[in-house]
């Protein structure tokens, strides 16, 4: 009888812990007690600064468009192919020593700086150079994609690109095809490249908290990685019924390899 009850609270104790819970499953979650919704925190964004093998998409406008032609990546100054594959050609790569090349206006650093403050020196260098305040000179600078890499337990993995200004972490893994049920949502980590070296930070997306992290909203080139769950190494399955069917199988298996040994 003790020997039953020994059996009986294994195969419990099996199915239990090798189960993943709905808990490790939900993302930002609200873990605090208090029934009252919390202040709102605005978290500081700061702006990108440009690092070297950024590919940036510079257009220049005017109320005569031939006056701008030869200062945009195309010959008849049309717009340019706003594809991913038609802005690597176009744009305008930051070589290692943090230059870009612009049709006439030649070199220019902007290595380190905002989009906006790229805008501004280009617009001064046209009207100081080329152009009268008259000839209506509009400069537009964006980074030609939004590309982050992401790695390990997502239903797709490699380098992404998205044609959007501001890019969360939510928002990429979920044009990654989310999060598979065997990879750990309360570590998530994001390795990020600046000028001071490398950055790594773990996140839980699983906690309503962590859209406060400087890290909730990525940056161009971040790297996301995913870990598993212990329970993928363990092989049981990730649910209930997957776990017990593996239990039973198991217990099929010895229960056959003795009576095969007893005879």
């Amino acid at each position: 009888m003790n020997k039953r009850l020994v059996f009986i609270f294994l195969f419990t104790s099996m199915l239990f812990t090798s189960c993943i819970p709905v808990k490790d499953l939900v993302y930002l979650q609200k873990k605090d007690n208090s029934s009252n919704e919390g202040p709102v925190v605005m978290v500081e964004s700061k702006p990108y600064r440009l690092q070297t093998h950024d590919v940036l998409s510079i257009t220049i406008k005017a109320s005569d468009p031939k006056l701008v032609a030869i200062f945009n990546p195309t010959a008849n100054g049309s717009e340019s192919d706003q594809s991913e594959e038609g802005l690597y050609f176009d744009g305008f790569t930051i070589d290692d020593h943090g230059n870009i090349r612009i049709p006439v206006l030649g070199e220019m650093n902007v290595m380190g700086f905002t989009l906006e403050e790229v805008r501004v020196n280009v617009e001064k260098r046209l009207l100081a150079e080329y152009f009268k305040e008259n000839a209506s000179i509009f400069v537009v600078v964006k980074l030609a994609g939004f590309r982050y890499t992401i790695n390990g337990e997502v239903g797709s993995t490699g380098t992404k690109t998205l044609f959007q200004e501001k890019v969360n972490i939510m928002e990429a893994i979920a044009n990654a095809g989310d999060i598979t049920t065997t990879g750990d949502r309360k570590a998530v980590t994001v390795i990020r490249q600046t000028p001071n070296g490398t950055e790594m930070k773990d996140l839980d997306l699983t906690n309503i908290n962590v859209m406060n992290s400087p890290y909730y909203f990525l940056q161009p080139n971040d790297y996301i990685y995913v870990k598993p769950l212990k329970q993928k190494t363990w092989g049981t399955g990730s649910t209930g019924i997957q776990s017990l069917t593996t239990l039973i199988t198991l217990l099929s298996l010895v229960s056959t390899t003795y009576l095969l040994l007893k005879k």
